[in-house]
This record gives C-alpha cells, structure tokens and sequence, in this order.
C-alpha cells in the first residue's frame, strides 16, 4: 500500500476562546496546518472530522467543507469518544493508503468552554455515555465513572491518590513551557491533594479542564522531507459501559497497541516519544500501565525517576496534555498527536530535548475507557516483515 505521512499539523491555543464557534476554531486549526505543509485548499481531497458538542449538527464534515471552501471526494464525521483523533487519522491513512484520497484533511474543535451552556451542558452531555438503565438514572458523570475506576485500581495495585497527583504535577510543569496551553500555573502535589474533591478519590486538580480550541492534521501520500510516516494503527473495543467491563488489567489498550505495533513490525520498547490520553490521572495511569510502558502500580515512581522527561527519558505529553494544556473535545486528543510530530520534526521548541525522535507512539481512549486507538510514527516508511 502507499506510504502515508503527516504532511502538516495545527494546533489552536486551548482555553478560553471567546467569540469563536465549532466552525471558527475548526478553520484556524485547518489554516495552520496547510501553512504547515505549504498547500492550498484545493489540495485537499478528502475531509474526516470529529464532533462537537457545542455545534451538534447531523452532518459537521460537509458542514464544514463548505464553510472552508474546499470540495472534497470524500467527508466523512466520525465520533469515538476522546478515541476520535487517533481514530480520525486511522481512517485518513486508509484513505490514502488504498488510493482513495491523495490528501485528507483531518480537523475537530469547539467552543465547549464558552458555548451557551458552558460547562454544565457539556458535563450533561458526556454523562450520556453511561448506560441509559444501570448507570445513568444514578447520576453519575464522567468524573464519577473514573473514580470507580481510581479506586478499584487503587485497592488492586497500591496507586494512592498522591500517585495521581504526580500526574497532574508533571503535565502542569509541561505546560508552563508550552505556549497557549489552558492552565500554566505551576503546581505541587500538596496543591492536587487540597484541591476540590470531585468524586472519591478524585479532586479537581485530578481533572482536565473543559476548554475551547482545535487541532488539525494532513495526512498525505506526498510526503515532504523529514516528515513522519504513520506505519501502524490498531483498534479494540472491548466494552462500552463501566458497569459491563470485567478485566481491570485489559480494558483494549494493550490490544489496540499490540495491532498497531505488530503492523509496524516494531515493539515498545523502540518508542522514543509517546502522545497518551490524560483525561484524569488515572486514565493516564492506567494507559501506561496496560500499554507495558510502566509497571503495574509504578506510574507516579517512574515519573520521579526521570523516565517521562524531555530530555534524558521517553517524552510524555510534552504540551501539558489534556490535564493542562486543555480539553475541547475530539481537538484534546489530536494535541497529543501534534506534539508527537513536532518532536518528530524538530518542531517542539524548548520542549524539544536533545535528540530528535526516530519513533512515536498515540494512544486515544474513548468512554470510560471504552473505545481504543492506537497509532505508530516512524521518520520512514517500514518495509520490513511485521512482527509476529
């Protein structure tokens, strides 16, 4: 099949945006990313967006094709929950990959922070994904869900809630260095410990923020010098309500990875920039974790050791994540994937560390850890046998 590329990206501050809608941020994104490649509109010849919250219309990619001004051969809107980025760009690689698209456009944001409604109607909305008998007449919400979540796997392999802390510590230290990120204010783990409490054992600090903001890809068969290759993806859904789940060691990350690595025919342990979804601590923690990059339980001690640094370690989040540097919906986790391809390029500024990456791995939940994607980079194309 044809080698497939990132060819540009964009990344809109994340935050408080007043005054922009779903279609204002979703153009600012996708103008950034064809500056990025050097292209014009009309070089684009497939579009697969995401969803918003803020602007719930049956049909957003055509939507926004026209608002664009593009025309393309194929549009399509996909929604995975927080797994829609890397879900998104698994579709575009297909799409070039087979010949059916040259260059698709791959765009989400929204206003979700400053939409009538504001946060109160995006906590009712996303609370829908429980189950409509046996979880939602309780009132839970998202924060609700992963709490159960903290404190089952809290009690199975001793991650205390200063363990989580750590997590929020760490991705506020990246995103003090990481221009237009949400929340920038440094903080220590005494702050996340003091913070409000949310559900048990989660706090405030535990939680990413709701923001408005956007991201964009171009994912291409004409790749340009020095751009990364998506060589892997994978997908699992092993459940899609909390209540239904019934292995807290499997949940389909490391099944979704372990299809994405064997297709690149490379191993984790290569991995030399990683883009993990970071809803809340514990997500974050318990990603790692399934996804083999720490051991069971060793998440915050591996984050004081160094082993996620900038420099001298494996790159984690280096734009603050969706715990700091914002969460407007599907954009949140396509952030991930920005920040992996401008390591990958030499584009990550100060964050940038003293090597450049050969290797990249994204990982996007969706639901309560429902819906799974995962993505492989490469600086080139494999053309080696997969592994078995």
């Amino acid at each position: 099949m044809t080698p497939v590329a990132i060819e540009g990206v964009g990344l809109t501050p994340f935050g408080r945006l007043e005054g922009r809608d779903t279609l204002d941020l979703m153009s600012e994104a996708a103008t950034l990313a064809l500056a990025d490649a050097g292209l014009e509109r009309g070089a684009i010849d497939g579009l697969v967006t995401g969803y918003s919250t803020a602007m719930p219309h049956l049909m957003l990619a055509t939507l926004f094709a026209e608002h664009f001004g593009i025309r393309p051969h194929y549009a399509q809107a996909i929604q995975m929950g927080g797994a829609t980025g890397c879900g998104m760009v698994m579709l575009a690689r297909l799409l070039v990959a087979s010949g059916q698209c040259r260059r698709v456009l791959v765009v989400a944001g929204e206003n979700r922070l400053t939409n009538t409604g504001g946060r109160d109607s995006a906590i009712q909305t996303l609370s829908q994904v429980g189950h409509a008998r046996h979880e939602v007449p309780h009132g839970a919400t998202i924060p609700a869900y992963y709490a159960l979540l903290a404190s089952l796997y809290g009690n199975a392999y001793g991650t205390s809630e200063e363990d989580l802390a750590e997590v929020a510590v760490f991705m506020r230290d990246h995103a003090a260095r990481m221009e237009g990120a949400h929340l920038t204010d440094a903080i220590t783990v005494a702050d996340v410990m003091g913070s409000r409490p949310i559900a048990t054992p989660l706090k405030m600090m535990d939680c990413c923020p709701i923001s408005d903001g956007a991201a964009a890809l171009v994912v291409s068969a004409d790749a340009p010098a020095g751009a990364p290759f998506l060589v892997g993806s994978g997908q699992a859904h092993r459940h899609q309500h909390i209540s239904v789940a019934t292995d807290i060691d499997r949940f389909g990350a490391s099944d979704a990875a372990g299809r994405a690595f064997a297709e690149a025919g490379l191993a984790p342990e290569q991995m030399e920039v990683l883009g993990i979804y970071d809803s809340f601590t514990i997500t974050a923690t318990m990603l790692l974790e399934e996804l083999g990059f720490s051991p069971r339980g060793k998440t915050a001690e591996d984050i004081r050791a160094g082993r996620y640094a900038s420099d001298g370690g494996i790159p984690l989040n280096t734009h603050g994540g969706l715990l700091s540097y914002g969460h407007p919906g599907v954009a949140g986790g396509m952030a991930h994937i920005v920040e992996v391809v401008r390591h990958m390029t030499g584009k990550a500024g100060g964050r940038q560390g003293s090597r450049r990456p050969g290797f990249g791995f994204c990982h996007g939940d969706g639901g309560i850890l429902s819906a799974h994607v995962s993505l492989v980079l490469a600086m080139e194309p494999r053309t080696a046998e997969p592994r078995p």
